[in-house]
């Protein structure tokens, strides 16, 4: 393992190395709830300079064109996010191992790759901040699982608490629990849109247009959601009160229950759970 020299940040100098949607999701939300300013942003990629153009004249964020000016981005951040897709992610941690100093911290949203792993490559211990965000993130509304490695202080914490607020709601758990966390919030948007397809197949075959459908549907599933919010009432209570003894609700959750509908999403879930176990196993079996 390198060791680290000291450095001195300013807070929240924040660099993106990988400048796909996921990390513009976070840049947009940290600029606009002032978590840091777009002068403390920086925004790497491996090659596609017009889209770094494209983010620094939307957001007003640094962005590197040359090697030596993406070193310096990266030596220079109290946080690096490695943002980039799994397949560069062996190469990236391994160029960037011996340019880390003491108390850098590094926020991964990479699939499947464990705090060990980026360690490994890194040969450093560094302090790490594992992340599985959702597609919501880009509007404000994702849910975001966090783990972090030992070496991570309070400081780190509180930093990567701010930054994934912005975007949403946080929920941190020991990383063996990141695969199920990966199975209902990670993918679950997927499974409320399959869903919502099927309801607005249904209304359409009814004989609503297919705007009409679309709207009742989004509306539906929109003001579902707000009134667990908004109540605080379990799921169960408020499917409850809105299904009068053999109506018409009761005759449509039949259905869904004579195809096993609680136990086919569970199922779901679980597998979901699984496979990302597998792909986090794939990755490392890739990279080391």
């Amino acid at each position: 393992m390198n060791s680290i020299t000291s450095v001195s940040n300013s807070p929240l100098s924040i660099c993106f190395n990988g400048a796909g949607s996921m990390a513009e999701a976070i840049v947009r939300g940290l600029i606009a709830r002032d978590v840091a300013k777009p002068e403390h942003i920086s925004m790497l990629n491996r090659s596609n300079q017009e889209r770094l153009k494209e983010l620094s004249e939307k957001y007003g964020v640094v962005t590197g064109n040359t090697e030596e000016t993406k070193h310096e981005l990266l030596a220079q951040a109290s946080v690096i996010v490695l943002a980039m897709k799994p397949k560069d992610a062996g190469a990236a941690l391994e160029a960037l191992g011996p340019l880390l100093k003491e108390g850098q911290l590094i926020v991964s949203v990479i699939a499947g790759l464990s705090i060990d792993t980026m360690q490994a490559l890194l040969g450093v211990k560094a302090p790490i901040a594992r992340t599985m965000p959702n597609t919501s993130s880009s509007i404000g509304l994702g849910a975001t699982g966090i783990s972090f490695s030992a070496e991570a202080s309070q400081e780190h914490i509180n930093q990567v608490l701010s930054m994934f607020q912005a975007v949403g709601t946080v929920s941190v758990i020991p990383e063996s629990k990141m695969e199920i966390l990966t199975g209902i919030s990670g993918s679950g948007p997927a499974y409320i849109y399959y869903m919502m397809e099927a309801m607005i197949a249904a209304g359409i075959e009814g004989g609503l247009t297919p705007e009409q459908a679309r709207e009742l549907t989004v509306q539906t599933v929109q003001g579902a959601a707000s009134m667990m919010t908004e109540t605080g009432e379990d799921p169960a209570k408020l499917r409850a009160d809105i299904t009068s003894p053999n109506g018409s609700t009761q005759a449509a959750l039949e259905v869904l229950e004579a195809g096993d509908f609680t136990a086919t999403v569970k199922a779901a879930v679980h597998r979901c759970a699984e496979r990302s176990r597998e792909m986090g196993e794939a990755v490392k079996e890739a990279l080391l």
